[in-house]
């Protein structure tokens, strides 16, 4: 059992703190990520609005997105100091060419310079340095290619790969394209494992119901999911537990967000795929994302439209029967 057995992605205005608090309420041992910060972000910004998280969110881990060295090493020590578990490159993002450099996929044409970036991190904090990446970059997909860009990562003290299982496409793709068009290709994720034995490897990409994610971790060490575990987040639900006891856990959340000055919307907009597949889930959603209703700020909204969902069916009571084991660690 590995530290990354479950994973949900950073995701761009999605896993913010009140999201990650969300899921740690559905899933105990999930390891959860903030959304991409960029070093200029925290270096030229205010570290605290991205960086601040609740103590309950553990395991969690920050991912930055940078080039330079030196700057990275400097968020890496604010990334610790904060408290996180964990301090992850972005590799993966496929975004072009920025005035002061570079960022995301476009890194992996540049293995020493990822090497340098991932040896300063870790010379700078005491907690693990990871990397999320994809397989290549282009249309040609050589294998080669991502085995030397691991091998390279890994001499320079990485120990920990998210290999997102496409390509990225630079030119011609926008990043929601770039994740559905490229092929997904989980067997050059499975060779990886088999010529790293030594690694902590975790398959990304396309992962979208709980037997996928049983059938990868017969093959790797852990599996990420993104999106898929945004819009259906109970995916990643341990036994027994329920959404009621969700609900209520986040009811005393948002009141007590709210008191610190922080909209209600930005919590209940996290939270619309709780039922999702499940009687009620309509008027669940409709009550949540009711700008008159969310716009009065008062939490108590979200067990209103619990009390709601549970009287147009029973779903509150057969969820407190045994429930399947789940896929967490």
């Amino acid at each position: 059992m590995t530290a990354h057995r479950v994973c949900v992605a950073p995701m761009m205005d999605r896993t913010d703190r009140h999201c990650r608090f969300f899921l740690r309420q559905i899933s105990r041992g999930a390891f959860l990520y903030t959304e991409m910060i960029a070093t200029a972000a925290l270096l030229h910004g205010h570290p605290e609005r991205h960086l601040a998280f609740s103590p309950e969110e553990h395991p969690v881990g920050a991912q930055l997105g940078g080039s330079d060295p030196d700057e990275l090493a400097r968020c890496a020590r604010l990334v610790e100091a904060h408290g996180y578990d964990e301090v992850n490159l972005n590799l993966g993002c496929p975004s072009p060419r920025v005035a002061r450099g570079a960022f995301g996929a476009c890194l992996m044409a540049e293995p020493a310079l990822v090497a340098r970036c991932v040896r300063a991190m870790r010379e700078a904090v005491a907690i693990p340095v990871t990397v999320k990446h994809r397989l290549g970059l282009g249309a040609v997909e050589d294998y080669g290619f991502v085995r030397d860009f691991v091998g390279t990562l890994a001499e320079a003290g990485c120990r920990t790969f998210f290999v997102h299982a496409r390509n990225a496409i630079l030119e011609g793709l926008s990043p929601k394209e770039n994740r559905e068009i490229p092929r997904l290709r989980y067997d050059d994720v499975y060779r990886l494992k088999r010529d790293f034995p030594h690694l902590e490897i975790v398959l990304n990409g396309g992962v979208a119901s709980r037997a996928a994610v049983r059938a990868h971790l017969e093959r790797v060490d852990g599996v990420m999911l993104g999106r898929a575990a945004y819009r259906d987040p109970w995916l990643l639900a341990d036994a027994g537990r329920t959404r009621a006891d969700v609900v209520h856990a986040m009811h005393a959340y948002a009141a007590r967000m709210v008191r610190r000055g922080t909209a209600l919307r930005h919590i209940a907009r996290h939270m619309l795929g709780l039922y999702r597949g499940h009687p009620g889930a309509r008027r669940w959603r409709q009550m949540l994302a009711d700008p008159r209703r969310v716009s009065q700020n008062d939490p108590d909204l979200l067990l209103a439209a619990l009390d709601a969902v549970e009287s147009l069916s029973e779903e509150g009571i057969h969820e407190r029967t045994p429930q399947p084991a789940g896929i967490g660690p």
